[in-house]
């Protein structure tokens, strides 16, 4: 999903709850990330037409926090605890996802399989599914 800065962005996104893992004095959320608006957006290999310049899930630890979450490979991160990370450079995306007095991660992600899934199941009432319709305006709640 290719987003033009300053324009509307609709996504199919899905809400995903982490909670970090406390190692000592650290707390783990078992994924990397990679992307933003300082990165070179053609080495992004998630990135359908190699000018997207979000932020990407690069690596997702086996077992960890995120996997159990359900956080995949290639998920891009729309929010992070309600704030926008559409426009932000990699360190300020690290720094949004790592902050020390948050325990419980809340992100909204989009994925290719998602954008297909809605698709495919838009007229199939309660599936048991939840889907948000995001845009950078409002928050439409869809279920199917």
């Amino acid at each position: 999903m290719s987003y033009v800065p300053g324009q509307p962005v609709t996504a199919v996104v899905q809400r995903i709850e982490i909670h970090k893992l406390r190692q000592g004095d650290n707390l783990i959320l078992g994924f990397s990330i990679g992307g933003g608006i300082d990165q070179d957006p053609t080495q992004n290999p998630f990135s359908e037409d190699k000018t997207d310049k979000g932020i990407y899930v690069t690596r997702v630890t086996e077992g960890g926090p995120a996997e159990i979450a359900g956080l995949q490979i290639g998920d891009k991160i729309m929010q992070v605890n309600g704030w926008d990370m559409t426009m932000v450079t990699h360190d300020q995306a690290r720094k949004r996802l790592t902050k020390r007095n948050e325990e419980v991660v809340r992100l909204l992600v989009t994925r290719q399989s998602l954008q297909k899934d809605c698709l495919e199941k838009v007229h199939v009432p309660n599936c048991g599914k939840h889907y948000f319709l995001l845009s950078l305006v409002k928050l439409t709640v869809v279920k199917f």
